[in-house]
């Protein structure tokens, strides 16, 4: 009888060792393929199985498939975004030809431009801010001035805040458009750019498995003009009215926009007017969120993909109910990593369940005011906020870094050049 094979596009560098861990456990071979396999660095450590693949050529992979079914039963296919997000839509259509459970590709193309899927939820009449399509610096500049400075300007294709900026002045507006579509932003298209209100209220995602809520997540940010996600705390402190309005909302996303199979994770402002939508994606959120939600519910919502994926039945009952909450550690300036320490003492503290450094000494330092800023994250659980809020900021206060600045023209010449043998006389 052939092995049962999970199929998964590309990898994750936050989640997608946890998804080739869960298809073991459910007694599945996972099977990656990729562009470049070697950008995961699990894969060689863990001895897992990778294709290299053309990821962005459906044809390719379909030819691929089919020469894998010649050894192995493959009981699904699906597929992470990273910051291609039509990944995930190539794996609804290899379903689709393949007939194994999926998503609709087409639902999920909708959702891969964030102008398209903004006029989608429009006309469903969904709650968002004031938003104008842009393609050149005068294009931003008049969208900004019809809708009121200050906006939040970004690519229309992307994800991780990748390019996501406030802009406050003019002088803000001209120089992100400059670097969205100069060349120092990489964009797969033309440089579509959206504009849009900023619209201010405490930030709230939430996560959804097919058509079912099975929670939502509070969200800080560190300081603008960018949007790096500084602390998530699972389950947000919301009353039952306004958890309600923030899934009915959630609902009629998935409505608008043809979505309810698999998961998605839909981000809010909760402003004057209540709930209106920042962006709808139709994934698994990457980072910590799978591992906290795990932590506060019980619910492991990446072995209930899995499950999904593979045509077997799920289960999102809640199992218990805490606190889970992650900080993440962000430097506040550009250099090289010196040293980074504390890290080893914090697994002793009740209540932190999982602490990671992301980078070694001698790293250098650049930030880019995206998901790629962080060095490290803390998690805490107990079965209140406070006292999760309480051991967390206990141990991040543990954990201290620091950062030199990197090494002048003159330095670095200096550092270069041949020594000169020291000669020790009698």
């Amino acid at each position: 009888m052939a092995r049962r094979a999970l199929i998964l596009l590309e990898g994750h560098k936050s989640i997608g060792l946890l998804y080739v861990k869960a298809a073991q456990r459910l007694g599945l071979h996972p099977i990656m393929l990729s562009a470049d396999p070697a950008r995961y660095d699990y894969l060689a450590a863990e001895g897992f199985e990778a294709v290299r693949a053309d990821t962005d050529n459906l044809d390719a992979l379909s030819h691929e498939c089919s020469r894998l079914r010649a050894t192995y039963d493959i009981a699904g296919i699906t597929g992470f975004t990273g910051l291609d997000e039509s990944v995930y839509a190539t794996a609804g259509k290899l379903c689709r030809h393949f007939d194994l459970p999926g998503p609709n590709p087409e639902s999920l193309e909708r959702c891969c431009d964030k102008f398209d899927q903004r006029q989608f939820l429009m006309q469903a009449g969904v709650p968002m801010p004031a938003y104008r399509l842009a393609s050149d610096a005068t294009e931003v500049e008049s969208a900004a001035a019809e809708i009121g400075l200050p906006v939040v300007v970004k690519p229309a294709v992307g994800s991780g805040s990748n390019g996501v900026r406030l802009c406050r002045t003019v002088d803000e507006l001209v120089e992100h458009t400059t670097y969205l579509s100069g060349g120092k932003h990489i964009l797969r298209s033309s440089p579509r750019i959206l504009v849009e209100e900023f619209a201010q209220g405490p930030h709230y995602s939430a996560h959804i498995m097919g058509n079912e809520v099975v929670g939502i997540t509070d969200t800080d940010f560190g300081p603008p003009p960018h949007f790096v996600v500084r602390e998530s705390i699972f389950p947000a402190p919301l009353t039952d009215d306004e958890y309600k309005r923030v899934a009915d909302v959630s609902l009629s996303c998935l409505r608008a926009l043809g979505l309810g199979w698999g998961p998605t994770n839909i981000e809010f402002r909760w402003t004057k007017r209540g709930p209106v939508v920042i962006e709808v994606n139709p994934r698994l959120p990457g980072g910590i969120i799978p591992r906290v939600t795990q932590l506060a519910y019980g619910v492991d919502l990446i072995t209930e993909h899995i499950k999904l994926v593979i045509g077997d039945e799920w289960d999102l009952r809640t199992r218990h109910s805490q606190t889970a909450a992650a900080r993440f550690l962000i430097p506040d300036r550009d250099g090289i990593l010196d040293w980074i320490e504390g890290d080893s003492r914090l697994t002793a503290i009740p209540g932190v369940a999982e602490v990671k450094l992301y980078v070694e000494p001698q790293t250098s330092i650049v930030r880019k005011g995206d998901y790629r800023d962080t060095i490290g994250h803390v998690i805490a659980v107990s079965p209140t906020r406070a006292e999760t809020k309480a051991i967390l900021q206990r141990a991040v206060d543990l954990i201290r870094w620091s950062i030199i600045p990197f090494p002048t023209l003159g330095e670095q010449e200096h550092s270069a050049a041949p020594s000169t043998p020291r000669i020790s006389g009698d």
